[in-house]
């Protein structure tokens, strides 16, 4: 019997896997629905964008959006060891630090502001540029700076012209201006948590790791987790913890999982003849995401990676990569981007930007007459909509109603009408002149406000950073307290980006590795001193 079971072996599940069988006096199993991370695209840099689709998520698509003209998204989320980590578009980011201090002045979650998590952040970074107050040099997640594209740099001295400052470091305590992205990657290849933590851990006694392993609910005997119900060739099995189930499922199958062994809101449960263990109110609610929103511009020639859709260029990039390690292939192709102000009253910058030298690379965007593009996307980074994650069905193998609820703040929708104008603004600047021959989309016969939200509303889409069903917070409401315990549950906790309060001003997958790094040390009944806080 493990002392631990970790449910989800994703970018949180794969680091307290590895941090907590550091001691070998504690055993620990994790558990992973989805296969081992072998697919060649998984470790290839520019493989992201073959991740939106096929083995590798979970295939969910949201409900019909009421103030995004009715429509569906898709809505990938990874069923993979390695999890989003495994597929994501690698853009290390982790925020502002008042991000941070709202959790711990505004939540209640004492323990979790900027000066207490900017340790973990340091510890699990292995960063091959940057150090000092805010990076670590040597942590397990390798993080790199690129070579930039022609087109890339074009985009941060346009950028500039249009009036924001060159940032050299997004995650230095200022994010605002425009420059180069680094990204999770280590000597050309994706830095996953399970590449990162995991791999190196895996020869441990004390460890277990079982891919291909769907667990049906948590098992909660007079209000303790006890264990896990799994489905073993064609059975359920029950497998107990000694200590505690730490459920790390993500935003979207973390309160699935809970509702499933009935913690949540009790009418929600009772209506699907689930028993209630313990009524939880905001279980699945408080689901919060980035509404990305595409501005794509026509090039004159073939200046961006557009060129690599035909055969004889991908050819030439693979051999590129395979004899230096270089090239197209070796990057996430979303190399620069910044943050900038919608809404000056906001004290940090609201609006994050991505730039990638070709067109049709994100899911459901097309490309551009003549084959040659660049897009620069856009979303605004505190969005004030909440949405829900609710069950369908008692029946674990059915994928919850997932609702964003995007843009049903109209404050949302006119930050995101910002975006637009400003991404418009750059790619018009000087420097883009002798490439763009012009804006696509939105071409330029829309220009009243109205016009520019109904294109919002007509192409907004998940930037792929659900947090928040799980809510951390120092309330009775709050799903769990700081040391991230469910409330009234023994030996229970959730430990990934499901318990963020709030969504961060970035990309979130950096500030899930540090909630587990965090977690680890929560487990471990390790204390900073006051002397570590301030060195850190």
């Amino acid at each position: 019997m493990p002392d631990y079971i970790i449910v989800g072996g994703g970018s949180a599940g794969c680091v307290l896997a590895a941090r907590l069988s550091e001691d070998p006096d504690v055993s620990v199993t994790l558990l992973e629905a989805g296969p081992q991370d072998k697919n060649m695209y998984i470790h290839l840099p520019v493989g992201f964008f073959k991740m939106t689709a096929g083995p590798l998520i979970w295939g969910y698509e949201t409900i019909a959006g009421r103030e995004i003209a009715g429509r569906t998204m898709v809505y990938p989320q990874a069923r993979v060891l390695g999890g989003g980590s495994s597929i994501n578009a690698q853009v290390f980011t982790r925020g502002c630090p008042q991000d941070y201090d709202g959790w711990r002045d505004l939540e209640g979650c004492q323990g979790w502001g900027y000066d207490d998590v900017r340790p973990y952040f340091r510890k699990s970074e292995g960063n091959d540029t940057f150090g000092g107050d805010h990076h670590g040099t040597e942590g397990p997640l390798g993080v790199s700076s690129q070579t930039p594209h022609s087109l890339t740099r074009v985009f941060v001295r346009a950028a500039q012209e249009a009036g924001l400052p060159f940032n050299p470091d997004f995650n230095a305590g200022s994010q605002a201006g425009a420059g180069f992205y680094q990204t999770t990657t280590r000597n050309g290849r994706r830095s996953s948590t399970a590449v990162g933590y995991l791999r190196p851990a895996l020869g441990r006694k004390n460890l277990t790791v079982r891919t291909d392993t769907a667990v049906n609910r948590i098992v909660i005997e007079n209000g303790c987790a006890v264990g896990i119900e799994i489905i073993e060739n064609g059975r359920s099995v029950l497998l107990r913890a000694e200590r505690e189930v730490i459920l790390t499922a993500g935003a979207i199958g973390s309160p699935k999982m809970l509702m499933l062994s009935g913690l949540g809101p009790a009418d929600e449960l009772r209506a699907l003849d689930i028993d209630v263990v313990r009524d939880l109110p905001q279980v699945g609610k408080n689901l919060q995401d980035h509404m990305d929103v595409d501005v794509l511009a026509e090039l004159n020639g073939p200046h961006g990676i557009d060129r690599y859709k035909k055969r004889h260029w991908q050819v030439a990039a693979g051999i590129e990569y395979a004899l230096f390690g270089k090239g197209p292939v070796a990057s996430n192709i979303v190399e620069a981007g910044g943050f900038w102000w919608g809404d000056r009253d906001e004290k940090t910058p609201d609006i994050q930007f991505h730039f990638l030298p070709g067109a049709g690379v994100e899911e459901g965007i097309g490309g551009v007459p003549g084959g040659n593009g660049c897009t620069l996307n856009s979303y605004h980074v505190r969005p004030r909509s909440r949405g829900s994650v609710t069950l369908r069905s008692k029946d674990p193998r059915m994928a919850p109603a997932i609702d964003p609820n995007a843009f049903a703040e109209p404050y949302d929708l006119e930050r995101a009408v910002d975006g637009i104008r400003i991404s418009q603004e750059i790619l018009s600047q000087a420097a883009f002149r002798p490439f763009v021959r012009k804006l696509h989309l939105p071409d330029g016969n829309i220009r009243s406000q109205d016009e520019y939200r109904e294109f919002a509303r007509q192409y907004a889409r998940s930037a792929y950073h659900p947090v928040g069903t799980c809510r951390m917070g120092g309330a009775e409401d709050a799903v769990v307290d700081p040391e991230l315990k469910v409330r009234g549950i023994d030996r229970l906790r959730v430990c990934d980006s499901s318990v963020m309060p709030r969504l961060i001003s970035s990309n979130t997958n950096a500030a899930t590795v540090m909630i587990a790094e965090k977690a680890a040390d929560i487990l471990k009944g390790v204390k900073q001193t006051r002397s570590q806080r301030q060195y850190a």
